[in-house]
């Protein structure tokens, strides 16, 4: 792994510094004469050029070749993983007119921890004992948010919770989460080769899961037709799994569900599907990047049985701002909204919750 990442320093050598960086999250290079990373949470051009667009379009070739892909004509675009473990996409000309397009997704060394969350005031004692709770009472769990909006390191800290003596299967297109427990087993997808063939996909996969006795399902991120499987799992006893998803609200979260659902190909009414999406998902916990580049678990919110077959939320806990700096810095409070409706269960089980006014 050494050998392999001193080989692409030598080909991402004008960013060299920014790669090295840890306050640097992410590097965006637009073309040879254009780069940007974002820097705590903010997105800032840099001074790095690459040589040429042939130096540029090289380094992203390297790039594949490291992991075993093609980038070329025929293949324009690269999902990739470098040896650290930062995720990398590239596209490249002519679909990308202004020269070789690549963004590197830098992996984080130290895993974001609940206790970090709460010192950078990414959560509230409040919303971490409303987390525990939903981990310890298997319920599942969907964290949505949008871009960069740190959906990743919030399931990653939600996982922790999960007790050592669970088996939990992870699946992911490419390994970004740290679980620490004991019985914890790891899969990944695998592309096609240069002939199409060898795919393995987030379906597959599942469907391989669902055969090897897990507690937990954990599934880095929901994108396409795998929702309908795992909305099938779910609903089949494998309860306290998690995932993410792209969404704006708690409320789009259920919707998006459902359009990745339709995704699949399997003809299913759309008020099954509701029913399935409605009876799967126990609570979102929402993510949010604000305009100052903090990170925060805006909303946590309980999904209701549905009515006239519409989704239904129950926000438990959400940010509100209330004042914002000359500078731009956000200041504001997390409220407690309404109880809970597992409350009694909690209760039986000794599991500690909010104190709700």
């Amino acid at each position: 792994m050494e050998q392999a990442n001193s080989f692409l320093i030598l080909f991402l050598a004008p960013i060299k510094e920014f790669l090295g960086d840890d306050d640097v999250s992410e590097i965006l290079i637009n073309g040879p004469n254009q780069v940007y990373v974002e820097k705590k949470g903010k997105l800032e051009k840099t001074s790095a050029v690459f040589p040429s667009e042939p130096a540029l379009r090289a380094a992203a070739s390297n790039i594949a070749k490291s992991v075993g892909r093609m980038l070329n004509d025929d293949n324009p675009r690269l999902d990739a993983r470098l040896p650290d473990g930062s995720r990398v996409h590239a596209v490249i000309p002519p679909l990308a007119r202004c020269g070789t397009v690549i963004a590197i997704r830098k992996f984080k060394k130290d895993t974001l921890s609940i206790e970090k969350m709460l010192s950078y005031g990414s959560v509230s004692e409040d919303g971490v004992l409303l987390i525990k709770a939903l981990v310890a009472l298997h319920k599942n769990v969907i964290v949505s948010g949008g871009t960069s909006s740190g959906k990743t390191s919030v399931l990653n800290a939600l996982s922790s919770f999960i007790s050592n003596n669970e088996r939990v299967l992870v699946i992911e297109d490419a390994s970004e989460l740290q679980l620490q427990q004991e019985h914890a087993v790891c899969f990944e997808t695998r592309k096609a080769d240069k002939n199409g063939n060898g795919e393995v996909t987030i379906r597959d996969l599942i469907h391989s899961s669902l055969r090897l006795r897990p507690d937990r399902l954990v599934i880095g991120e929901i994108r396409g037709g795998e929702a309908l499987d795992l909305l099938q799992a779910l609903n089949t006893g494998h309860a306290g799994s998690m995932s993410t998803i792209h969404a704006n609200t708690p409320l789009d979260c259920l919707f998006r569900l459902e359009t990745c659902a339709l995704l699949s190909g399997v003809e299913i009414p759309l008020m099954a599907l509701r029913s399935q999406v409605a009876s799967a998902i126990d609570a979102v916990v929402h993510t949010a990047r604000l305009s100052d580049g903090s990170r925060k678990i805006i909303g946590i919110s309980e999904v209701l049985p549905l009515k006239d077959g519409e989704y239904r939320t129950r926000d438990l806990i959400g940010w509100q701002t209330e004042s914002i700096d000359a500078d731009g810095k956000i200041h504001g409070q997390f409220v407690l909204k309404n109880r809970p409706t597992f409350e009694e269960q909690a209760s039986i089980l000794k599991i500690a919750l909010p104190a709700y006014p």
